[in-house]
């Protein structure tokens, strides 16, 4: 039976990579029922909201969505859309994995790395104020819910994934009390529900150099909101930079996988941007829908497709001369 499956297309290029993402789904066999939903800046300038009530209400009851990228205004305007999306429907663990891809070449080989971030606090809860003139204050939020439901979370993941070690990067030396929170809940869960597996802990700043050092000390990395969110755009930046990574944005209720580079309206509506982060995170959805064959369809597809590495298959971010709708033909062609 079809089950629908929400689609943001998004700003920017979001429309093309979104189109093209659709494209190759349908082709693995999924039996999925897309609807369309708007958000971001395009739709805030259409119709006033830049994530209307009933896209937010959509998602909620069917229980899953595919994101485009959407545009957030930087110093001024509205609030992230993905941030609000992650607070309303409390999608609390982003999932991000990466791994080195054939025929994308980088100065590392074989790296194989899961980052998860906490997606409701810390910073990113957005409590900033004006003391005086001048003076602003941001609040950064740590709970032990929030804490201790993503430590489980992560140690669930680990263990389902046969992976080995679980590293957590903080900075509790300076913030003894928020990350010194965060640490206390990560070693508490470990040792109940997770002994086996290794864990460890390593200072932000230590833990970043060690990564561009040699990524293959590290397995999976559980991070609060703010150090996620920057370690996982270095990590992708590991193995070919953002447009070679997925993610995923999970609750208890539902779940929204996403593309995490931005819209680049500088290339929009030039058939050109890369759509494989988007790809990428459909192969997670798909997985999380338990369509298993179906997303290890089309992960041997984009597979093939990078490593024959034909240049008019190839958009131009990963050394080819094709387009949006040409790299998606392509994984079509390597499925039939």
């Amino acid at each position: 039976m079809a089950r629908t499956v929400c689609l943001i297309p998004g700003d920017g290029i979001g429309p093309e990579v979104a189109e093209a993402a659709r494209m190759v789904i349908d082709a693995s066999g999924a039996p999925i029922e897309w609807l369309t939903l708007p958000a971001g800046a395009a739709e805030a300038e259409a119709h006033g909201s830049v994530l209307p009530d009933h896209t937010v209400e959509a998602i909620a009851a069917h229980r899953i969505a595919l994101k485009g990228p959407v545009t957030t205004p930087i110093g001024k305007g509205f609030k992230s859309v993905n941030v609000q999306l992650r607070m309303r429907l409390n999608l609390y663990a982003a999932v991000r994995p990466v791994r080195s891809l054939p025929g994308i070449k980088t100065r590392y080989e074989d790296v194989e790395l899961v980052v998860i971030r906490e997606n409701t606090e810390g910073l990113y809860s957005g409590i900033e104020n004006e003391i005086v003139p001048g003076v602003v204050t941001s609040l950064k939020v740590a709970t032990r819910v929030a804490c201790e439901r993503i430590a489980h979370y992560a140690f669930a993941y680990a263990r389902s994934r046969g992976r080995r070690r679980v590293t957590v990067f903080h900075k509790a030396n300076i913030m003894k009390m928020s990350d010194g929170l965060f640490l206390e809940c990560a070693r508490k869960i470990h040792q109940a529900e997770a002994p086996d597996i290794a864990y460890d802990e390593m200072i932000i700043d230590n833990g970043c150099m060690q990564l561009v050092r040699d990524p293959s000390k590290f397995d999976m990395l559980l991070l609060e909101n703010l150090y996620g969110d920057v370690v996982s755009d270095l990590c992708a930046g590991l193995v070919g930079g953002l447009g070679v990574v997925p993610g995923s944005n999970i609750g208890d209720d539902c779940a929204v996988f996403e593309a995490v580079h931005g819209s680049a309206p500088d290339i929009a509506g030039k058939g050109i941007a890369n759509p494989l982060a988007l790809i990428m995170s459909g192969v997670m959805m798909l997985n999380h829908m338990e369509e298993r064959a179906c997303a290890e369809r089309i992960r041997n597809a984009y597979n093939a497709v990078l490593g024959d590495g034909r240049p008019e298959e190839l958009t131009g971010d990963i050394g080819g001369k094709g387009t949006t709708r040409g790299f998606a033909e392509a994984m079509v062609r390597r499925m039939t």
